[in-house]
């Protein structure tokens, strides 16, 4: 569905693109003169304002159907009431990484996660305790 959206979205965007252009430059913003050329007619100057608003209208109307579309399966959360659940574990009597002497990042990094597996879980909740 919101592919669809997207793809009618993006025709909007160039047709109305085009339709900007064509029109005619009355005030001669970067010099360039509203000479007389094929579009200099009354009529083609209606219709080409007239095809410009209805575009803007298709265009504002499919942005505020994709935003929604973004914010439809969006869920409130919020910061203040986390469960305990998502807390960070106290990490009680945790050592500290020491810097690798010998091998790589990766061989530090399982003997801390052995050293962690071998520790026995702790009875109950711990204060902690500082370095």
């Amino acid at each position: 569905m919101q592919t669809v959206i997207i793809v009618i979205h993006l025709m909007i965007v160039a047709v109305l693109i085009g339709a900007v252009l064509l029109q005619k430059s009355e005030g001669g913003g970067l010099g360039m003169g509203g000479g007389a050329g094929f579009m200099s007619s009354r009529g083609t100057a209606n219709l080409l304002s007239r095809t410009t608003a209805i575009l803007a209208v298709g265009f504002f109307i499919t942005s505020l159907f994709l935003s929604w579309l973004a914010g439809y399966d969006r869920k409130p959360s919020s910061i203040v009431g986390t469960p305990a659940s998502q807390t960070a574990p106290a990490s009680g009597g945790a050592t500290p990484v020491q810097p690798p002497t010998s091998g790589g990042v990766l061989d530090t990094l399982k003997k801390v996660d052995e050293q962690q597996q071998n520790r026995p879980a702790p009875s109950g909740p711990e204060a902690p305790r500082s370095q």
